[in-house]
């Protein structure tokens, strides 16, 4: 059994409660009229400001002209935009983490239902890091809630007044509305979180029935049927969750290009976690063959996140329409640091590093890419997300750094509490003698 050390219980506490504090000092922060805000871009502009900071003085200072003829209009859509910028931070944040447990819950179905021979000594990783999406959940939920029916400016389909005269919002009113958005939120939460339900409920009557396959066999029928809701539910959340932030923009691949995301950031987590065990003492029947396994997915999916984002990219960039293109653009322009930093992340640093067979069972090197993977895909779940509720307000300060620590902090307790709740082995699977000797 697994027993939750002091130091790193102490560790996720101090994580959480930093964090806590730190975002509501970034809502405190918040402007709350024009007239701060201009009086906030007028002590940037005088002495020089951070840099999205700065940039904010600059688009300020372009505007002259039209707020000389548009009255506050600009300010009041910075406004706008510096009130976001904590909820955004608070739900780029809690979305990454609740995707990781996603992802890995999708992994884990997809080894019962491929029978796989490899992976059950890796089972209670699995069951541990998918416990977060009970509180994850729950917390994304409130969030998406809140922004659903406008007490923020997240969503601006959200807003009555922008949606009127909006032809194309008028027309998605039937599908983006706060009613529905929260039912269909609340249809796929329940579904995801009761298939975890059963599936953590069968593992643990396997345990108490080591002879006999009925529980393996109950689990493999509910993870085939879960992937098939499964598919539907994660392209629709994508829509939802994160395209709906641009409504005017959309791509036939974004539902693949987020699932290629959250799956290889949960992947990368059960390595990390695994090693992390090791190290401690702990899964002493995992062998390098299982790491290297799960460094094959880190690399391979990486390259398939890869794909996915250069044929949803190139197509939209070479077409060049303008309702289109513009998604891009404004990334490009305003985000250039975050968007390019990504794709270094995300791809150029894993192909190097993982392309060698043997580097794939090196712990450290494997530790090292995961960490850099993690980083990459919360770049890119922040580049989603921030040019539509921030825009050209961006910076990296306390709203983002908090809402990071905080959900890192609950993280790291949940999961590694769940591991201490069963033996790390789990017994009975029909497969688990050839997982114990599995060898590459």
């Amino acid at each position: 059994m697994y027993t939750l050390s002091n130091r790193l219980r102490l560790f996720s506490i101090i994580l959480m409660v930093v964090g806590l504090v730190g975002l509501i000092i970034g809502f405190a922060q918040r402007p709350g009229s024009i007239e701060e805000v201009k009086e906030m871009m007028a002590a940037h502009d005088a002495h020089g400001g951070g840099h999205g900071e700065a940039q904010t003085a600059d688009h300020g200072e372009s505007h002259g002209k039209e707020d000389a003829h548009g009255g506050d209009a600009h300010y009041e859509h910075v406004l706008h935009q510096l009130q976001n910028k904590p909820w955004a931070s608070l739900y780029a944040a809690a979305f990454f983490f609740f995707m990781i447990a996603l992802g890995v819950l999708a992994f884990y179905a997809i080894q019962f239902a491929s029978q796989a021979g490899w992976s059950p000594v890796l089972f209670r990783v699995m069951e541990a890091i998918t416990a977060y999406l009970v509180p994850g959940g729950l917390i994304l939920f409130v969030i998406l809630a809140l922004s659903g029916f406008h007490v923020n400016h997240l969503f601006v389909w959200a807003d009555p007044e922008k949606v009127l005269g909006d032809k194309l919002l008028e027309g998605k009113a039937g599908w983006l509305n706060g009613t529905g958005f929260i039912i269909r939120a609340a249809i796929f939460l329940g579904g995801w979180l009761l298939y975890r339900h059963f599936a953590v409920k069968y593992s643990r009557k396997q345990d108490e029935e080591p002879t006999g396959n009925k529980w393996y066999k109950k689990s493999f029928k509910i993870s085939a049927g879960f992937l098939v809701f499964f598919i539907y539910t994660e392209s629709m959340m994508s829509w939802d969750w994160i395209m709906s932030f641009d409504p005017h923009w959309f791509s036939t691949l974004f539902g693949w290009y987020v699932f290629a995301s959250l799956f290889v950031s949960g992947i990368t987590t059960i390595a990390l976690i695994t090693i992390y065990l090791k190290s401690k003492g702990y899964l002493d029947f995992v062998n390098n063959s299982h790491i290297h396994d799960l460094a094959k997915f880190m690399f391979g999916i990486s390259i398939f996140w890869t794909y996915l984002w250069f044929s949803q990219f190139m197509l939209i960039w070479y077409s060049n329409i303008p309702e289109e293109v513009t998604y891009f653009i404004t990334r490009i322009e305003d985000y250039k640091l975050p968007f390019f930093g990504m794709l270094v992340l995300n791809f150029i640093f894993p192909l190097l590093v993982l392309m060698n067979s043997d580097f794939k069972r090196v712990n450290w090197f494997v530790v090292m890419a995961g960490i850099v993977i993690l980083c990459g895909h919360y770049i890119d779940v922040f580049n989603m997300i921030m040019p539509a509720t921030v825009g050209e307000s961006w910076f990296i300060g306390i709203s983002e750094i908090s809402a990071v620590l905080l959900f890192l902090g609950l993280f790291i307790f949940v999961v590694f509490r769940a591991l201490t709740k069963a033996p790390l082995l789990a017994k009975g699977n029909p497969y688990l003698e050839e997982s114990k000797h599995f060898h590459y």
